[in-house]
């Protein structure tokens, strides 16, 4: 799923009737904010006040016997007085500043050194003037300690109230004509897009269903894995049908007092009941929708209470009730029964990963406002992204952009793009130190992946081998399928086991000793072999499912399966240890078979470091 930058500009016509009342939310500000604030505005004051406090006095500044001797010659034309400051005009027009002392006035400085006042040509003045120290000081002094306690009077109420309104909801609420999303907007999963029309038409025009008897469903559930757009899909439906959309987290219906969250889907339902038509989306439903008795307070604990309540609103509505109930989950194996019976979620859209068209479509949307070169190929770089969903190509093109940037080029070109996918799905290349012996190993365990896959039966080509360093490994083979597949096969499933195993086998072969490096590729190929023994029946066991991952998988790991016996356990086991033995044995006779082109290939990616799938073709003919 993904959505394009660009919203149409047409107003919606205006509605008849009544306009609805909109509630706008106001957050206090909190206590600490308020004093932060003040404190702040304190360093403003005293920043004023020593910028500005003082008299703005001109001239050149001289001691108070100066000053007196310049009246006794005579060179005085005007004194001003103001406080302790003296300021004087010469003759000649210069001027000049002095300070006395706050005890003594300027009249006693004259008659101690015997000057009369006719020696000052102009006048002498005496002024009383305000310093703004004057004004700030008393009030820092008694005014700021008082506005303080105001202060925090006023928090602790607002604090008081708030408590009082912690069972209202916290779900965002949009209105009509603030959702600009709608299914042109979103590509990829039409058969999901299309069941949900029905829900768009009836929120639209509910009177020709009423008709024939047809009531609302009142709830829908979207399940998915994570990124493919079930919160874009959720957010289209309310901004195609041009109602209330009111969307909330389920953790968010959780707090520390218990029956809030009870409180807050009643207030919930509330809100949409007097907004109807209208919708309500919960994202990840799964946090309050999981399965009761599981908890460790019985049926009594905060999260089922939520649960319940949630069950008591929805069975509530009645035909003429407009409003519709969209869940999200990527885990409805999680989800209590009560829940997803019809009557609440009467119907689970399935939104898988997207196919090629798909992703063909959500590469052109990702791609509007950013530049790209010529020959940048749209479909083949879909081919390229199998398995990703819509929220990893739209990183994916987000990180070529930057790497383009970070270049200083102007146009992304497709080798941004191939490194953008590298980046998304195995990390950032890691330049580390190696040793010349690591390297070999390294070189030597790529290839044998490599050539494994090269050589087993119905396996994707390989498209690129590196031992560049990339996260947490350092190397890796690239074995993309030309297709999106549906199906596995037991030939294919074996042969991706072999692959696997590749990279150890090559490492016995040539260095007779083995290294960590083929940790991750074993803990994959034993949960493969493990699904196809408990899972998929492709074992000596028969086709029978054996339930290793139940409801009460918790308990498994701690008391260990309850559902299958000591004796079937460890036949479950032989039955993995030969498949993995099998595979291992198959991989090791391709690499001693094929020892010459293995080096062939090793040396080449000591050279290079990097090497496409044509050049790895090249060197095995």
């Amino acid at each position: 799923m993904a959505t394009s930058k660009k919203t149409s500009k047409k107003k919606s016509p205006p509605k008849k009737g009544k306009p609805k009342k909109v509630v706008v939310e106001i957050k206090r500000p909190t206590l600490f904010s308020n004093i932060f604030f003040y404190i702040f505005l304190l360093f403003v004051i005293y920043i004023l006040s020593n910028t500005f406090g003082g008299y703005s006095l001109t001239g050149e500044e001289v001691s108070i016997s100066d000053v007196v001797t310049l009246i006794n010659e005579e060179k005085v034309q005007d004194i001003t007085v103001a406080e302790d400051k003296i300021e004087v005009l010469l003759r000649d027009g210069t001027n000049i500043y002095a300070e006395k002392e706050t005890s003594i006035s300027f009249d006693e400085i004259l008659t101690n050194n015997n000057i009369d006042r006719t020696k000052i040509e102009g006048e002498l003045q005496i002024e009383h003037r305000v310093n703004f120290e004057d004004i700030v000081t008393p009030i820092l002094m008694f005014g700021f300690p008082i506005f303080i306690l105001y202060i925090l009077f006023k928090q602790m109420k607002g604090q008081n109230s708030e408590i009082m309104s912690f069972g209202k909801s916290k779900a965002k609420v949009f209105f009509k004509g603030q959702q600009k999303i709608t299914f042109k907007d979103v590509a990829g999963c039409e058969e999901a897009k299309r069941d949900m029309l029905e829900i768009v038409d009836f929120l639209k025009y509910p009177t020709k269903y009423r008709k024939l008897g047809a009531r609302i469903p009142k709830g829908v559930l979207l399940v998915g894995p994570s990124g493919v757009g079930k919160t874009l899909l959720a957010r289209a439906i309310s901004g195609e049908a041009g109602v209330p959309f009111f969307s909330v987290g389920g953790s968010e219906f959780m707090e520390m007092l218990v029956g809030v969250g009870s409180s807050r889907a009643r207030d919930l339902f509330k809100m949409a009941r007097e907004h109807q038509p209208s919708l309500i989306f919960i994202d990840e439903i799964d946090a309050i929708g999981r399965q009761r008795g599981m908890g460790i307070g019985g049926g009594h604990d905060e999260r089922e209470q939520t649960l319940n309540q949630i069950l008591i609103e929805m069975d509530g509505f009645d035909l003429r009730t407009d409003v519709i109930v969209i869940g999200a989950t990527n885990r409805p194996d999680m989800l209590d029964p009560a829940l997803i019976r019809p009557g609440r979620f009467d119907r689970r859209i399935s939104i898988p990963l997207p196919d090629l068209t798909d992703r063909v479509g959500i590469i052109k949307i990702h791609m509007q406002g950013k530049p790209f070169e010529d020959n940048v190929n749209v479909e083949g770089l879909a081919k390229k992204t199998v398995g990703f969903s819509g929220a990893d190509i739209e990183n994916m093109l987000n990180e070529s952009a930057i790497l383009t940037a970070r270049d200083d080029r102007h146009k992304i070109s497709n080798m941004d793009l191939d490194e953008a996918s590298l980046k998304v799905t195995l990390g950032s290349e890691r330049r580390t130190l190696r040793t010349e012996e690591e390297r070999e190993v390294t070189a030597y365990h790529e290839a044998g992946h490599a050539l494994v896959a090269a050589f087993v039966k119905d396996m994707d080509p390989v498209q690129r081998i590196s031992i560049v360093a990339r996260g947490a490994t350092l190397g890796h083979t690239e074995a993309s399928p030309e297709r999106d597949r549906y199906n596995e096969t037991e030939t294919r499933l074996l042969s991706k086991i072999s692959v696997l195993l590749g990279g150890r086998a090559a490492e016995d072969v040539v260095f007779k000793e083995l290294s960590v490096g083929a940790a991750n590729d074993i803990k994959e190929a034993t949960r493969i072999a493990r699904m196809m023994v408990t899972d998929f029946g492709m074992s000596g066991l028969g086709p029978i499912h054996y339930d290793s991952k139940s409801e009460y998988s918790w308990l498994a790991q701690e008391f260990g399966n309850p559902q299958l016996s000591d004796e079937m356990s460890a036949r479950i086991d032989n039955e993995i240890k030969k498949i993995i033995d099998d595979c291992f044995k198959e991989a090791k006779d391709i690499i001693i078979r094929e020892r010459t082109k293995l080096d062939k290939v090793s040396k080449k990616l000591l050279e290079i470091e990097t090497m496409d799938g044509d050049t790895f073709r090249e060197l095995i003919k």
